[in-house]
């Protein structure tokens, strides 16, 4: 059996009652852990996006993704781990300072490009935005200081413009 791998879905649904219980019914039936579920309503008040992450072998995701289509209220369903696609996270979080390390946490939130949300006498609240990679080095590097609170909004994820090889620019290709 194939090793799983993390899949990221990008699923169009009618913005009705109910449908986000049943997509995640038919995800937990088949034994996964959602790693990362968002949703919002899309350009279009009468559907959302849902953006689903989670692991699983090629086969299995494929028998996911036909049970989803079968759904009376999916409209579309992609994998986008199988091309090129942006993702991002937001997340909140409440860093420990003192008179003395405060600086050094300001240093770290602007060399991530963080907005500083809240500043109290003993913690300082970060926003920081960014992939999957960003949001894991800014935890290590605030790790020492002391987190006291994170809360996450989970990965959102839209595949890239397809574009004719001969036009791609190092802006497009990678994220």
């Amino acid at each position: 059996m194939p090793a799983p791998n993390k899949h990221t879905l990008s699923v169009v649904v009618e913005n009705k009652f109910g449908v986000l219980a049943r997509i995640a019914t038919i995800i937990a039936g088949r034994g996964f852990n959602i790693d990362s579920l968002a949703v919002g309503e899309t350009e279009d008040p009468t559907t959302s996006r849902m953006t689903i992450v989670f692991q699983g072998d090629e086969r299995t995701i494929d028998q996911v993704k036909k049970q989803l289509n079968r759904l009376v209220d999916v409209i579309t369903v992609q994998d986008l781990t199988k091309g090129e696609f942006i993702d991002r996270e937001l997340m909140l979080v409440r860093v420990a300072v003192t008179a003395k390390s405060r600086a050094e946490v300001m240093d770290i939130a602007q060399s991530l490009k963080a907005k500083v949300d809240d500043v109290g006498t003993r913690s300082l609240v970060l926003q920081i935005v960014g992939d999957t990679a960003k949001i894991r080095s800014a935890l290590e590097l605030l790790k020492p200081y002391g987190i006291q609170e994170i809360v996450r909004t989970g990965r959102i994820a839209m595949a890239r413009e397809v574009q004719p090889e001969n036009t791609k620019t190092k802006a497009t290709s990678g994220v």
